[in-house]
Formats: structure tokens, C-alpha cells, sequence
């Protein structure tokens, strides 16, 4: 079964910096994609970034040059930093992942409520 588990997620000021993590368990045969999502209140899911295997990245025009995101293949393990946070960034940030098991498929995980505030 596989498993993706975020971390890193709490209560920060505005204008302060946050890295998120996500890290993959479970029977995997390879991980393609990984990304992040966020749903602020009362809105629906938004794409943040997502990374490839090889590296190569893509960012939401409004994340571009203020999010990164990162991964460690040996580790299943990707990673958001945050820059620069304010009040609008407070959302419920979530990981995903194309994963091979005995077929391609995405996988979401729970969750990490991240808030700004002061």
C-alpha cells in the first residue's frame, strides 16, 4: 500500500519562510511526478509546483519565485520551501505523486495546514 505522509506544517508570521516534506512509503516500483497542492479556505485545490524524476520543474505563475520545490529520489522524499509567506498563503498543502506499483497511479496525501498569522 502506498502511503504519502507530508510534514513540516504549522503556524508562522508573515513574511517568514516554511519547508514542506513528503515522503513516498509503501511497495514502490518507481516514482515518476511528484507535486504540491494547496486549498485555501472555502476554495477549491490549486497547483503549486510539480518536479519530474529528472528534475525539470514547473511552477504556478503565482508561486514562480517565491516557492521551490525540491526532491531526493533516494529518499522518496519531496520537498516545498516557502519565502516570504502572508496571510493568503494559509491553506491546507498537499502532496502527490505518480507512482508504479503494479500500474501507474496518483496518489494524494493527507494533508499539512499550513497558517500565517500573527
Amino acid at each position: 500500500q502506498v502511503q504519502l505522509e507530508e510534514s513540516g506544517g504549522g503556524l508562522v508570521q508573515p513574511g517568514e519562510s516554511l519547508t514542506l516534506s513528503c515522503v513516498v512509503s509503501g511497495s514502490v516500483g518507481a516514482i515518476d511526478t511528484m507535486g504540491w497542492y494547496r486549498q485555501r479556505p472555502e476554495q477549491g485545490r490549486e497547483l503549486i509546483a510539480e518536479i519530474s524524476r529528472d528534475g525539470s520543474t514547473f511552477y504556478a505563475d503565482s508561486q514562480r519565485g517565491r516557492s521551490t520545490i525540491s526532491r531526493v529520489n533516494a529518499k522518496r522524499t519531496v520537498y516545498l520551501e516557502m519565502k516570504n509567506l502572508t496571510r493568503e498563503d494559509t491553506a491546507v498543502y498537499f502532496c502527490v505523486a505518480r507512482v508504479l506499483t503494479q500500474r501507474w497511479k496518483g496518489y494524494w496525501g493527507q494533508g499539512t495546514q499550513v497558517t500565517v498569522s500573527s
